[in-house]
């Protein structure tokens, strides 16, 4: 255990001799500062970057192998901070942490914006029809429920039935959620063309806001679920599949959720403004 942290430390003295624009390499570890806010936005700005979508086969190796040059402190001399971070975000966003597996490239936090761009856009769309409504909650549904599942927390395994229970659970709320708040607009004789329309832009908001939960079973736990649709469905693998904090968490955004969309329910019926849950 010392011979693999003294060699580790030698690599990385010899990497940080060979270059001076990037921090000093840390295996395993974010590259930006996580104690400010723009640490943290250019964390996860550098996991969602795209490019590593089209990094080669021959590529994922040469990193792979990088990494484990430095683990064991066999680097090659001219090796750099700057090398090292490349290789680690390449590692980071194509393999698996625990199983090592490739992650199907829609299913990829890098391929999350370029493959979800499109299921938004269809979300927001005008004029929708029943079939319309039903196919972009089922898409999007579905895509977060795969982005969740190829990201999940593989250290503890949960049964196929779990998924699939959280899954229909997810589609069934969320195409009734939108289909009901359409339905209610379209019935709401307080407002005008021009308010309807605006109203039906935002259906799809708590149609899924309200799944903020219902991805747990699937996933790895309530709090990676949580964690994932607060921050646009993404998976955090937390270890932890019964933190009190992060079911208080879970319990709050319910109760939130409930209270905003039994006031949207109230004012939508009554004609006028939705009551503030707060």
């Amino acid at each position: 255990m010392a011979d693999t942290a003294t060699t580790a430390s030698a690599a990385a003295a010899s990497a940080a001799n060979t270059s001076t624009d990037a921090p000093p390499f840390q295996l395993g570890k974010p590259r930006f500062q996580q104690t400010s806010f723009y640490g943290r936005l250019r964390h996860f700005l550098d996991i969602i970057d795209p490019r590593t979508l089209f990094v080669t086969e021959r590529r994922l190796r040469e990193a792979v192998q990088l990494l484990e040059d430095y683990k064991h402190g066999t680097l090659h001399p001219g090796v750099t901070n700057e090398q090292l971070w490349s290789a680690q975000k390449i590692k980071q966003a194509i393999l698996h942490p625990d199983t090592n597996e490739k992650i199907f490239m829609p299913f990829r936090m890098s391929g999350y914006i370029p493959f979800g761009t499109p299921i938004v856009v269809g979300l927001l769309l005008p004029n929708q029809t029943l079939a319309s409504t039903v196919f972009w909650q089922w898409l999007n549904q579905s895509h977060n429920a795969c982005v969740n599942y190829a990201n999940r927390n593989a250290t503890k395994p949960s049964p196929a039935s779990k998924f699939i229970q959280g899954y229909l659970g997810a589609v069934i709320s969320a195409v009734s959620i939108a289909v009901g708040l359409n339905v209610l607009v379209q019935k709401a004789n307080k407002f005008t063309p021009a308010t309807r329309l605006l109203v039906q832009r935002f259906v799809p908001f708590p149609a899924v806001g309200r799944l903020s939960c219902r991805h747990a079973p699937g996933s790895s736990s309530p709090c990676k679920a949580l964690c994932a649709w607060q921050l646009s469905a993404w998976p955090c693998r937390w270890p932890s599949a019964s933190s009190r904090r992060c079911q208080r968490r879970q319990e709050r955004s319910e109760r939130l959720m409930r209270h905003c969309a039994a006031g949207l329910l109230r004012g939508l019926a009554g004609g006028g403004q939705a009551s503030q849950p707060w």
